[in-house]
């Protein structure tokens, strides 16, 4: 089909999955050939791209070379490339133009595989602190956990696990981000220092986070969650859950724009794990290239969950970290900007001797 027919209509909606990844040395001959496009400014090209046109009825799916598309005068093709293509901004002072390393310090004491073992302050302090030495960018901060089934947690306690944490992590001078689905502890957690607003609700939770998250200035994680964690794995159901997931992310980047968020203080997250059956998870880490369209840095938290349990036949959470390096990897070479992981120091380990082995400076 002529690269001009793709687009059946303006009502279509257009997707465009990078695939033919290459890094390092080859991905540079690959862009010095212009047969391969770059992948958010890293050091990453993509040969060929999967077109999918998605309508009410039906998705249909081809694959194409980038030089052919990279041709297309189609304006949703151009500025869907435009946007898998462009360099991410920096988010709280860390450059985009490689994996980073995010670590979990859970203050809480049900967490789903850490649960109670940092609940103190100052062991939460001190794991932070290991984790920045293992090389950890940024230091995630969590007081209410949001596994499945969990139980949302008062406010006063979710502010007396979390903030003291916070600022004692920014005061040593490190990158802090808050892990939490309300606007006061979101709206604490900035005045004490954190660099970054992590909700798992993409600030759907609570009615205020728009206004604060627009106020603090700051970079903000918008996850994909299905409804609330305690109803979120009731019999998950999706059209297709990369392009719907795709859709919601979307269309919360769209609210925070119009609420006066500028895109370049946006993160995406598909939210692995929450609202996902196994086989949803297992489609979700496929195709992480496909979110380099939202034109916006991407994180992946895949970390212990329980598809690399259901894969490796580990029932205990906390020995999953081998399982969680192999999902570690397949967000990096997608191009994924942030990892969050429990396991710092085994991640960053692999992701050193991937890029080493492409001639990518990590």
């Amino acid at each position: 089909m002529p690269t001009a027919c793709i687009i059946a209509s303006m009502t279509t909606s257009l997707y465009l999955r990078p695939v033919g990844l290459c890094w390092g040395e080859d991905a540079r001959q690959a862009l010095a050939s212009g047969s391969a496009g770059r992948l958010a400014g890293l050091d990453i090209a993509f040969t060929e791209i999967e077109v999918v046109e998605r309508d009410a009825d039906r998705d249909l799916r081809s694959l194409r070379l980038f030089a052919d598309l990279a041709a297309s005068s189609d304006p949703k093709i151009a500025a869907t490339l435009a946007r898998i293509a462009a360099p991410r901004p920096d988010v709280a002072g860390l450059r985009m133009d490689r994996s980073l390393v995010m670590g979990i310090v859970n203050v809480t004491p049900d967490s789903f595989s850490d649960g109670g073992q940092h609940a103190d302050a100052a062991v939460a302090v001190a794991h932070g602190l290991a984790l920045a030495r293992e090389g950890a960018a940024i230091l995630d901060i969590g007081g209410e956990s949001t596994r499945p089934y969990s139980e949302p947690v008062p406010l006063a306690e979710e502010r007396r696990r979390a903030i003291p944490v916070i600022a004692a992590l920014a005061a040593a001078g490190h990158c802090v981000s808050v892990d939490s689905r309300k606007a006061a502890i979101l709206a604490e957690a900035a005045a004490n220092g954190a660099a970054i607003l992590n909700d798992v609700s993409a600030l759907t939770h609570d009615p205020a986070s728009l206004d604060v998250a627009a106020r603090s200035g700051l970079p903000i994680v918008l996850m994909h969650a299905l409804s609330d964690p305690r109803t979120m794995q009731d019999d998950p159901r999706y059209r297709d859950v990369a392009l719907d997931i795709y859709d919601y992310l979307e269309g919360r980047l769209a609210a925070c724009e119009a609420h006066g968020i500028p895109r370049q203080r946006l993160i995406a997250d598909p939210g692995i794990g929450f609202g996902k059956t196994h086989e949803h998870n297992m489609e979700l880490m496929r195709q992480i290239a496909l979110f380099h369209g939202l034109g916006v840095p991407l994180l992946v938290g895949a970390s212990r969950k329980g598809f690399i349990g259901t894969l490796t036949d580990e029932t205990e959470a906390g020995r999953r970290d081998a399982g969680s390096v192999g999902a570690a990897l397949t967000a990096a070479i997608q191009g994924a900007q942030i990892i969050r992981v429990h396991d710092v120091r085994l991640t960053r380990h692999a992701l050193n001797v991937w890029a080493g082995s492409f001639g990518m400076s990590f």
